[in-house]
């Protein structure tokens, strides 16, 4: 009788890893403000290093409802995915050792990527683009500016969308591949204009084509039978599935990058 065939193990993907895996902590991001857990993963012969934090270590907020930021990460995720762009590590919402809460793929980082420089010019050089100035001490001030890249460019439209709070210079992720992630999003998705980000670069411009074919597909995907809207609803509520509708379709009757709106500090503080 010949041996039987052997079957090798299904890959398993990042996202069952996630939900699925023996969740383990490692230690604790102490530079998160709220509780963020270093931990790994493990699942069917796989393991992955990630972070989970817990609702329990939600701090409260004055304008976003208490315990809702995990719920409001993986809806980050859900539309990045969405868009096709890809700009989110893996979010799931799962029950881990302090309780529910979110669990993200770690991203290495590759470091000597430039995203973000302070310069003491009145204007950007080429390949770069403005932000505003900042105080660097001793009455001095110097003009902070984002690199005119393209990877941010799409991140700017998903900020637009997902209306985040507080894009600052540590939640850019340079990765292998020139790949680049976007994280903690737990402030968006608030049905008023809250966008406080450092990605203003472009406020005003003509959205790109790519861009405007994106928002295409999030407009129908936010319809009311839309597979996104189906997502989202056991994530944020009704008004802010509507709020995400109406900034999505603001941007393709405008057809450009939203501009700061003067009723809401436009530069999170501290900025990285």
């Amino acid at each position: 009788m010949s041996a039987p065939e052997r079957i090798p193990p299904r890959s398993v993907t990042p996202l069952e890893l996630l939900s699925e895996g023996e969740l383990t902590v490692r230690g604790r991001i102490r530079e998160a403000s709220n509780a963020a857990l270093f931990c790994t993963v493990a699942h069917q012969g796989q393991e992955a290093s990630c972070v989970y934090k817990p609702i329990s270590g939600e701090r409260p907020l004055w304008d976003f409802p208490d315990g809702t930021l995990a719920e409001r990460e993986v809806a980050a995720y859900a539309v990045s995915e969405a868009t096709g762009w890809g700009l989110v590590p893996p979010t799931v919402l799962r029950d881990g050792p302090y309780g529910e809460g979110m669990c993200q793929l770690w991203i290495d980082v590759v470091p000597g990527a430039e995203l973000l420089a302070l310069v003491d010019r009145e204007e950007p050089e080429e390949g770069w683009k403005a932000i505003g100035f900042a105080e660097v001490g001793e009455g001095r001030t110097a003009l902070l500016v984002h690199a005119d890249d393209e990877r941010l460019r799409r991140l700017a439209v998903l900020d637009a969308v997902i209306n985040n709070a507080d894009r600052k210079g540590g939640h850019l992720l340079p990765a292998a591949e020139e790949r680049l992630y976007g994280i903690d999003h737990g402030v968006t998705f608030h049905a008023e204009n809250k966008l406080r980000t450092l990605l203003w670069g472009w406020a005003g411009e003509a959205l790109t084509g790519e861009a405007v074919e994106v928002l295409k597909d999030l407009q129908a995907a936010l319809g009311p039978d839309g597979p996104l809207t189906a997502t989202l609803t056991s994530l944020i509520t009704p008004a802010e599935i509507d709020a995400t509708r109406a900034r999505v379709e603001a941007m393709l009757t405008s057809g450009t990058h939203p501009e700061p709106s003067g009723e809401w500090p436009a530069i999170p503080w501290p900025p990285v």
